[in-house]
């Protein structure tokens, strides 16, 4: 998941990608998380910030 800008908000990233239709609004709990996961996608978010 490529991300332009450094933001400094990964929840701010997380919901630029919901509604670009990338992540879904909600997780949807299945075990092995799925890609479009908000879940996942946040974590993403989160690691690439702190990179």
């Amino acid at each position: 998941m490529r991300v332009g800008k450094k933001h400094d908000d990964p929840r701010k990233v997380v919901r630029k990608l919901m509604k670009a239709g990338k992540v879904k609004k909600k997780c949807c709990r299945s075990k092995p998380r799925c890609k479009k996961c908000p879940v996942l996608a946040l974590k993403k978010a989160k690691l690439d910030l702190a990179a």
